[in-house]
């Protein structure tokens, strides 16, 4: 996970996680609708399970 990612996933989380698919996308999109808090988290946690 890039510091670039990073700093893109806690201004609009759904375009960090653009290259994951649509699913995490769809995802991290509603989560950021709902609040923009849990988008940052869900952004954070797909970038992080991708990493390993």
């Amino acid at each position: 996970m890039s510091l670039f990612r990073v700093i893109l996933s806690i201004i609009f989380p759904p375009l960090s996680v653009l290259d994951q698919g649509c699913g995490s996308i769809l995802i991290v999109f509603l989560l950021t609708l709902c609040g923009w808090i849990p988008g940052i988290i869900a952004a954070l946690i797909i970038l992080n399970k991708t990493r390993n």
